[in-house]
């Protein structure tokens, strides 16, 4: 979601809420990437997708063929791949930043709101400024 921009929610029957939030990233890097003139900001309560880019847990991953430090498989790898691509071929800088779920961050909020909606209805909506549907 784009505070004031585009915003696209969606649902996926029997995934789990790790592989909701990395396709949420994916797509919507996906989205606004191409169009982007400068550093994208991606804002998130997801402490898995953020860490991974502070932390740099992708490099190691790379580097020990999609492997943990403990020498496990990389859970989502096909979706980490593809951003992880996306993330190291933008021309300009992408940053991640944590927010605390459920604390009052107003932008948050509403993408919570639309991921439960979704998960609910199980169905895709998209649209542009402040979503009508909440």
């Amino acid at each position: 979601m784009v505070p004031d921009g585009k915003w696209a929610s969606g649902a996926v029957a029997e995934t789990t809420n790790q592989r909701m939030e990395l396709t949420a990233v994916l797509e919507a890097l996906q989205t606004v990437a191409p169009e982007a003139d400068g550093t994208i900001e991606v804002i998130s309560d997801s402490s898995y997708v953020v860490t991974c880019f502070t932390d740099r847990w992708w490099v190691g991953w790379i580097n020990r063929n999609w492997r943990t430090s403990s020498k496990k498989v990389v859970a989502n790898r096909d979706l980490w791949e593809p951003l992880i691509e996306l993330y190291r071929s933008f021309t300009h800088e992408i940053t991640f930043k944590w927010v605390k779920g459920h604390s009052g961050d107003h932008w948050n909020d509403v993408a919570d709101r639309l991921a439960s909606q979704a998960a609910v209805t199980q169905k895709e909506q998209t649209g542009f400024g402040m979503p009508e549907v909440l």
